[in-house]
């Protein structure tokens, strides 16, 4: 197989993320500085209608690809994600930031259509080594994006959009030159009644059983890694004192090992295993360091036994979320390879909402508020133990819906 098409889309999407990773740094205090003197709540709504979109499009831009190719989705897509970036560095009001926002939102939808690409290119045997592409992408963005914003806004908060919008343009450009399409004339998705954008095959496609347990455990599997990272800079600074760049450390070190598995290790582990015992071992893994972190403090394990559950929480993610990728894509024909990605796009995007939704609920009472003297009073930090626990408890529900599908092999 020629490798090229599969390192423009690893391209693709590590570039996708890294304009991601620039904006979660920079967006509040772009937001909330004197140009537009938004509220935290706006600045929440901000990064709520990026996933709105995302959950809205994925679908039909999957479904897009499937009619009219992945190459002309691709493109058009990062050309409006750049363009998106373009919006918000310009932007004089906050109706201006939500159309930056919507607008990346909308075209951002395109990980979907990476991921039919890489179904087109690869075997059922490959599919999952592919797959762990887009995984290691992801891994990487989110390693140089944060830290590419941090590093560009001391020369304008703005900075950071620009150099984002710049990286879409010339990764445009790179794939206009370089990437073959896949969908051909005689391709099975050109011959589909009504493409990605009717809404029966979508329903249809869910109402397999395998495939709606993939999605179900994929949903979970999300919305607990959601709960981790929305609590996570909260747990280091009530607990060890740490600022944003120690924690962004620390994100930076469980993103290197997501590269690590998801891009050289996890075809092998798949050939070996098989993608549902993976699923089954990474959620338990999963599981454990959930239950277990809230326990490590600066006397109890120290920075030691952070990183070991920091590695043992990204082993266990990165093991099974292009598992589940490959299990969604493999449950259905080449037609439907564009719809069924998106709608794992679109799960993906429900649950990120959902899980920092879930977190803001659980969290609230560990928040530390300021008294009157200035100085920062901390209530218990129960709560604290409660939101881990509950992301625990959602990847335990996940590894046994899991090991049911496994053992009685569900069609």
């Amino acid at each position: 197989m020629n490798r090229s098409p599969l390192i423009v889309i690893f391209t693709t999407v590590f570039i996708d993320l890294v304009g991601f990773g620039i904006v979660i740094p920079v967006l509040p205090f772009y937001a909330e500085g004197t140009a537009f003197n938004a509220t935290p709540r706006t600045v929440g709504l901000l990064f709520a209608s990026y996933s709105v979109m995302q959950l809205i499009f994925s679908p039909i831009l999957g479904g897009l690809s499937d009619k009219h190719g992945r190459r002309l989705v691709l493109l058009l897509s990062i050309i409006g994600t750049g363009i998106g970036f373009l919006i918000l560095g310009l932007a004089k009001t906050v109706v201006m930031l939500f159309i930056g926002r919507i607008l990346d939102g909308i075209t951002g939808g395109n990980i979907s259509t990476a991921q039919a690409y890489i179904a087109d290119v690869t075997t059922e045997e490959n599919r999952a080594k592919g797959m762990g592409l887009i995984g290691a992408a992801f891994g990487l963005g989110f390693i140089f994006g944060p830290a590419i914003g941090g590093i560009l806004s001391r020369w304008g908060i703005h900075v950071p959009f620009f150099f984002a919008a710049t990286l879409c343009f010339a990764n445009a450009t790179l794939l206009y030159f370089t990437l073959p399409e896949t969908v051909t004339a005689d391709h099975p998705a050109k011959h589909s009644a009504g493409g990605g954008r009717n809404l029966r095959h979508i329903v249809a496609s869910l109402k397999q059983p395998r495939l709606a347990s993939v999605l179900i455990i994929y949903f979970l599997f999300i919305v607990a890694f959601s709960i981790m990272t929305s609590t996570f800079s909260l747990y280091t600074m009530f607990r060890f004192g740490y600022d944003a760049q120690h924690t962004g450390y620390l994100f930076a070190y469980v993103g290197i090992i997501a590269v690590i598995i998801q891009g050289g290790l996890i075809g092998r582990l798949v050939k070996r295993f098989g993608e549902l015992p993976l699923v089954i071992f990474g959620a338990l893994c999963f599981a454990i360091s959930l239950f277990a972190v809230p326990f490590v403090g600066p006397a109890a394990g120290g920075l030691g036994a952070l990183l070991i559950g920091g590695g043992v929480f990204s082993m266990g993610n990165s093991l099974a979320t292009p598992a589940l990728t490959s299990l969604a894509s493999k449950s259905v024909g080449p037609e439907k390879q564009g719809v069924i990605l998106g709608v794992t796009q679109s799960t993906a995007s429900l649950a990120r909402a959902v899980g920092p939704s879930l977190t803001a609920l659980l969290i609230s009472s560990s928040i530390a508020h300021f008294g009157a003297d200035g100085v920062a009073h901390y209530m218990s930090d129960h709560s604290l133990f409660v939101t881990f626990w509950t992301g625990s408890g959602i990847m335990l529900l996940a590894s046994m819906i899991a090991a049911y599908v496994l053992t009685t092999d569900v069609h």
